[in-house]
């Protein structure tokens, strides 16, 4: 399993609208509304780096109102959480 996180400057008048858009394409798992000099951190989580780009590349930076996004590639989890079994029980 394959995590970015994306850190996203929208236009802050269409916020929500942006973060629920977001949060419907295949492979983002999560997004938040966060304080600080981003306005939004999705979550991606795929099972291979090409899906990495169709995600974010492909479909995340075309959403309206997204302005610039940052990505970053998880390595490691330090989490007792266990994505793989959700990810198995299609969740």
């Amino acid at each position: 399993m394959i995590t970015a996180i994306v850190f996203v400057k929208a236009d802050v008048s269409r916020i929500p609208e942006i973060a629920t858009e977001i949060s419907s394409l295949e492979g983002v798992t999560e997004v938040y509304s966060v304080t600080g000099s981003i306005d939004l951190i999705a979550l991606v989580r795929v099972r291979a780096h090409e899906q990495v780009a169709e995600v974010i590349a492909d479909h995340l930076n075309k959403v309206t109102g997204v302005l610039e996004t940052e990505t970053h590639i998880a390595f490691r989890s330090y989490s007792s959480h266990d994505l793989e079994s959700a990810f198995s029980l299609g969740m």
